[in-house]
Parts: C-alpha cells; sequence; structure tokens
C-alpha cells in the first residue's frame, strides 16, 4: 500500500508503509494513528498493513510523537521525556496510556505518562488531533493514548498460538530492549502475558559523554478477556520497575519507580444501545536523591525523595444512534492521593513534607453527537467536571531552620481545600472528500484545573511539574483553572501522486498558570520565602500565578509519490507562544522546524535518507530566565527489510556527520560528572548506530 493512498500519511522514515486501523465508528480526520510494531493481522474494521518501522533515537516514544506534525519532545532524561504539542506540554495535554488517565509519581513529572510506556510493548499510538474529544476525558489541549500490544481473539474455537516481540540495540549508549506479547486465544478467550527489559549507559556525543543519562526499566504484566455473545469482559495488571535513571535537568535522579496498574472492562453490544465500562487502579511509589548519580554535595545538601501517588477511577458510557449520528453520554471520575517527603540521609532530624497528603477528586459528565448534519461531518461535546481538592498538615523536623518552619506553620493554618467546576465544549466539522479535499475546522472551549505542586507547593523548591528551568517556585492556594478558546482549520489532500495535510491554529488561554516573580521588589528579600528561597541559592524564586496566553502556529506534512520507487516525504511545524498579559514569550517553546525524507522502497525492503532542519529559538522567557538556541541540521539513514512473512529487520545511522547540537527543549544540565558545563544546555546524542529485528506471529 502506498503512502499516497493512506490517511495519516507520514514521513517515510516513521511510516514506511502502513494503513492506520480505524473502527468504523472513528473519524479519520480527528485521529492519526502511529504504529509503533509491524501488524500482521486484520479484521473488517482494519486496513492491512505492513510492517513498519520507527527511527530507534531512544527509549522513550515521545521521539516518535515528536516527529508529527505539531509535535516535539521535552528532554528530560531518557525515561523522563515529555511530549509537546502545538507549545503544550505535560499535565495540558490529555495523555493516556492503553485507555488509562493517572497521576505522575513525582512533583517533578519525572515519570510523565508516557514514562510508562516501553516501545516494545506498545502497538499504536492515537492522536487526537487538534484537540481532545471530551468522551475522552478533560484536557486543555489535544492529547495521544499509547495502546499496549495483546493477543486478540481468533475465528477458531481451538486455541491459536500468538506473540509479537522485538529486540534492538543502540550503539550511541550501548543500550539493548527487548519484549513484547506472547498468548493464547480462541473466539470466546483470550490470554496473554507481556514483558519487555531496556537498559542504557551514559549517552555520547562528538565532545565527550552526558553523565548522568543512564536508565534501566523493566515490565511484565497480564492480559485476559472473555467473550460471550455480544458482552466481552477484560482484565489488565502489569507491574514497571524503573530503577536507577539519570535526570541532568534536574536537581535529583530517579532512583526508582515501582509501580501497579490493574484494569477491570466490560463492553456490551445491547440492542438500541451499546455499553463501555472500566475501573482502574494505579499505585506509584517513587525515590530520587542528589547524589547518588552525580558528584556528591556536601553533607549538609544531601537529600532523597519520597513520593507516592495512587489513582483509583473509573468510567461508563452509553453510545446510541440519535438524530442521524452516535450519541455517547458517560461518567467519569477519579480520586487522586499524593504525598512527598523530603530527608537528608546524614540526619536523622532533618525532614519535611513539602506537599502533604494531598486529596484530589474528579466527577465529570459528558454528552457527545457524532454524524452528519447540514452537508459536513461534525462531533459536538460538552463536558462538566467537578474537582475537589484538600491538604494535609505539613511537617518540618527539628534539624530544618526556623524560616522554613515558619512557613509551615503558615500554611497549616490557611485553608487548603478548593472546589471548582469547569465546562469545556468541543465542535468539529469535516466534510466528505471532494477532489482529493478533506476540509476541517474546530470551535473549542477547554479548561485545565492546576495541579498539586502548582497549587500546595509552600516551601520554596526547584520541583515546578518538569520545567526544569532552575528557578525555585511556590505554588498558590487562589489559583483559577486555565481556560482556553481554540480555533482551527485546515485541509487534507490526497492525490494520485501528492499529499498535504497543512493546520493553522489558535489558542487563547486565560488564566495560564505560569511562573512570576514572587513580589515586586526583586532581588529584595523582605519576605520568608525568598529568605527561605535564598538559602537554596536562588533569592529571586518565582510563584504560580495566574496570567494570559496565546499559541498559534501551522503544521502540517506532505509528499510526493514519484514513478517508481522514489517518494519524499515532510513534516513541519511552527508555533508561537507569548504572553498576552505582559511582552514576554512562553517557556520552552519549540523552534521551527522542517524534516525531509527520501525514500527507495522495493516490495521487502527500503532506505531513506533524512535530513531535520531547526531553526533558532529566539522568541525565549525573560520570566523563566531561558537561554536562547541557535540553528542545526542533522542527517539520518534508515534501512527496512522483511525478511519473510513475519521477522522484520529495521536498521539505521542518526546524526551521521556526528554534529554537536542543543534543541531547544533539552534542558540545562545540572551534573557535575559530566562533559557537559554546569547551566549548559545537554546536547543531542551523537553518531548512533541502531539494529533492531521483529517477530510477529
Amino acid at each position: 500500500m502506498s503512502t499516497k493512498m493512506i490517511y495519516g500519511a507520514s514521513l517515510a522514515a516513521l511510516l514506511a508503509a502502513a494503513g492506520p486501523a480505524f473502527a468504523e465508528d472513528d473519524a479519520p480526520a480527528l485521529q492519526d494513528v502511529v504504529v509503533v510494531t509491524g501488524q500482521s493481522n486484520s479484521t473488517e474494521t482494519e486496513t492491512q498493513m505492513t510492517p513498519d518501522y520507527l527511527p530507534l533515537e531512544g527509549p522513550d516514544i515521545t521521539h516518535l510523537l515528536a516527529r508529527t506534525p505539531g509535535g516535539a519532545r521535552i528532554g528530560n532524561g531518557a525515561l523522563s521525556g515529555q511530549v509537546q504539542y502545538r507549545g503544550l506540554f505535560g499535565e495540558r495535554l490529555n495523555l493516556r496510556v492503553d485507555g488509562q488517565r493517572f497521576a505522575s509519581g513525582g512533583p517533578g513529572l519525572m515519570d510523565p505518562v508516557f514514562h510508562y510506556a516501553p516501545a516494545p510493548l506498545i502497538a499504536q499510538v492515537v492522536i487526537d488531533r487538534g484537540v481532545s474529544p471530551v468522551s475522552a476525558g478533560p484536557g486543555l489541549a489535544g492529547g495521544s493514548d499509547a495502546v499496549f500490544k495483546r493477543v486478540d481473539f481468533s475465528d477458531d474455537a481451538e486455541p491459536t498460538l500468538g506473540y509479537d516481540l522485538s529486540f534492538s540495540t543502540r550503539s550511541v549508549d550501548s543500550s539493548y530492549a527487548g519484549g513484547g506479547v506472547i498468548g493464547l486465544s480462541t473466539d470466546s478467550w483470550r490470554v496473554n502475558v507481556i514483558g519487555s527489559t531496556e537498559q542504557g549507559e551514559d549517552f555520547e556525543f562528538a565532545d565527550g559523554t552526558v553523565g548522568g543519562s543512564e536508565y534501566q526499566r523493566d515490565v511484565y504484566g497480564l492480559s485476559a478477556g472473555y467473550r460471550t455473545g455480544a458482552h466481552t469482559f477484560s482484565f489488565d495488571m502489569r507491574r514497571q520497575n524503573t530503577g536507577k535513571s539519570g535526570n541532568p535537568p534536574f536537581p535529583m535522579d530517579i532512583q526508582f519507580f515501582d509501580t501497579d496498574f490493574a484494569r477491570a472492562g466490560y463492553e456490551g453490544d445491547f440492542d438500541s444501545f451499546d455499553v463501555k465500562a472500566s475501573l482502574n487502579y494505579i499505585d506509584v511509589a517513587h525515590l530520587m536523591d542528589n547524589y547518588t548519580l552525580r558528584q556528591d554535595p556536601p553533607p549538609d545538601r544531601q537529600r532523597y525523595t519520597y513520593a507516592y501517588a495512587t489513582t483509583l477511577g473509573g468510567d461508563l458510557s452509553v453510545s446510541f444512534a440519535h438524530f442521524g449520528g452516535v450519541m455517547e453520554v458517560g461518567l467519569d471520575g477519579e480520586t487522586v492521593e499524593h504525598d512527598v517527603t523530603i530527608y537528608n540521609p546524614n540526619n536523622a532530624n532533618f525532614f519535611v513534607t513539602p506537599m502533604p497528603d494531598i486529596e484530589e477528586s474528579r466527577v465529570g459528565v459528558f454528552a457527545e453527537w457524532t454524524g452528519f448534519t447540514r452537508g459536513v461531518n461534525a462531533q459536538f461535546g460538552l463536558r462538566v467536571d467537578d474537582y475537589s481538592t484538600e491538604a494535609g498538615t505539613a511537617v518540618t523536623g527539628p534539624a530544618l531552620p526556623m524560616a522554613p518552619q515558619m512557613l509551615a506553620s503558615m500554611f497549616n493554618m490557611a485553608d487548603p481545600g478548593a472546589d471548582e467546576t469547569t465546562v469545556d465544549a468541543v465542535a468539529r466539522f469535516w466534510t466528505e472528500e471532494i477532489n482529493g479535499f478533506t476540509w476541517r475546522g474546530t470551535i473549542a472551549r477547554k479548561n485545565q484545573v492546576p495541579n498539586y505542586v502548582q497549587r500546595y507547593g509552600w516551601l520554596p523548591l526547584t520541583a515546578s511539574g518538569g520545567l526544569a528551568d532552575g528557578n525555585i517556585y511556590v505554588g498558590d492556594l487562589d489559583l483559577d483553572p486555565e481556560t482556553a478558546w481554540i480555533f482551527e482549520a485546515g485541509f487534507d489532500y490526497f492525490g494520485q501522486s501528492f499529499y498535504a495535510r497543512p493546520t493553522l491554529f489558535l489558542r487563547d488561554v486565560q488564566d495560564y498558570i505560569q511562573g512570576v516573580p514572587y513580589d515586586d521588589t526583586i532581588g529584595v528579600a523582605d519576605s520568608m520565602v525568598e529568605m527561605v528561597a535564598g538559602m537554596s541559592g536562588d533569592p529571586t524564586p518565582l510563584r504560580f500565578a495566574n496570567t494570559d496566553a496565546r499559541l498559534y502556529g501551522l503544521d502540517l506534512d506532505f509528499g510526493y509519490d514519484f514513478d517508481g520507487p522514489w517518494r519524499v516525504d515532510g513534516v513541519f511545524s511552527y508555533v508561537r507562544g507569548e504572553r498576552t498579559d505582559i511582552d514576554d514569550n512562553l517557556y520552552r517553546v519549540a523552534p521551527p522546524n522542517l524534516t525531509l525524507a527520501a525514500t527507495y522502497e522495493q516490495a521487502d525492503w527500503s532506505a531513506s535518507f533524512e535530513v531535520r532542519g531547526v531553526a533558532e529559538q529566539s522568541d525565549v522567557s525573560l520570566t523563566n530566565s531561558e537561554q536562547e538556541t541557535g540553528a542545526y541540521a542533522i542527517a539520518n539513514f534508515y534501512g527496512d527489510w522483511t525478511i519473510r512473512d513475519g521477522v522484520h529487520l529495521s536498521f539505521g545511522i542518526e546524526n551521521l556527520f556526528d554534529e554537536v547540537y542543543r534543541d531547544h527543549l533539552s534542558g540545562y544540565n545540572r551534573n557535575a560528572e559530566s562533559d557537559v558545563a554546569l547551566g549548559e544546555r545537554v546536547p543531542g546524542a551523537g553518531r548512533s548506530a541502531f539494529v533492531r529485528i521483529g517477530i510477529v506471529g
């Protein structure tokens, strides 16, 4: 199947030849589907896929999403990368793993959502184009769901063996990864086990080694299902153990994440309506410190932090025919508990709870209609969410100075409770294909409530929910939710040889939560917060506050299929993020970038030469003391070979000319045991060769 024939055609080095799988009630204009591993099966609601490959730029699937239109990667560590989509990242995006929404374990977001999506276990990533539908849950902007591999029901009463495995190695960090799924299924039951193991050393670049960039991660689990008539029951559970893994842009590194996932689901097809329901449980235990993977600070400055997060959630929805389309109504929610405690390993009397016993709960209801009206396809959605948060008592050990103890007393005397209600509305339109064109547009109002760090961070710390800008922050109990008005317009064009999918977008965000100077007397320690921050080396702390912001831009993918074996594909992304309450820019927004790939393709093999060019980023945040970055370009080579049915080999060399480059989103180095100077941006990986083999049956 040629790239020009499929919806979601993208960069040749990303999708060599793939047809995304859409259910009959899905709308291609609203989603992208990126297939991570080769698929050999097909059903009535799928398009058969030939095996594809992705560049092996690292273990984090955020590298993959960064290659899609509007996508970028926040590089906070090999296993701590965050997705940026059209300038927004972190909890503002509606990210799910196998359909589950959950709270990350640490206040620094060392375990963002896709930390829990190892590439060897992921079958595909479904991207919500532009904005997420209200049925997928709350969120300020777009989102995506990383779907795990599993052995599906077969068409036979006799058990059938199925498996999907991959094994890879990469030179730049001497890393390896392996894993997948293997199981049995019939037409009425299925059961499979999953497992993966990954490990890498500090990665290299032309001028040396990036210290403290090693990683290790293991996952194992079980998935089962039972089908009787029109009713399907499922159960999934898995355990993830992340070991010592470096985070050069952070003041601490991961010592472990021990995380348990459990999910029970039901789908039923009744005469006049369909029902979906699930219950979810996620428990995260996390330890980080500032001395195991980096140069030891003085004994009185050594710290380790325990953090916990538990999420219990569920959802129920009913779909039925209505007004010539499909109406879905539903109820969902979750309860989340957080706790964070900081210790000094050399002093039993030094401990403090900067985010003590935080409890967050949400209950949401939604209605979403998808169908054909007034000559166009449309989706209309309305969601109402009710939030409630509470905090426990801040505790300090007797070894802490008097100033932080006084701040703890002030926090304990305040009213830490908060209750908010948000209303989201989404209207999306797209036409039928007319002469190769599908026109589309979106108008939406979306909300995001403050996270627990932004609201309850009473102690001045560098913990900032993954911003990693080096600033010290405190929270604000009186923060309001962010509200974004979103407008998008574009088209998908597929001709005989050429395709293009451009989108223009605008997001106007009221009450955007951003760090601002703590008070008007910047640099003068005339408050307790500034005094405590000064003890940690930053006399100019920031506090989270409601501001106003605007993001706008253009992104597209495009390509041309020549007569014969050659084709060219490309992805372009441009986003501008700015404060509208003052003259400043938003922090850590990706610069304009363009990727072009020329591919030579035969029936069972292909080869691609790719060039990625990134412009300078001079539109930086003065408030966050953000440094500008220069332009750069790197070249890559990728090969792909289907050895035989079910066996697929991919290989490549990335950064062919061993360029030293610094991505604007890579963060500033804070690990002294490195060939990168303190405060300098972490460079990209040097020349690297990789090999991966996939086996499907």
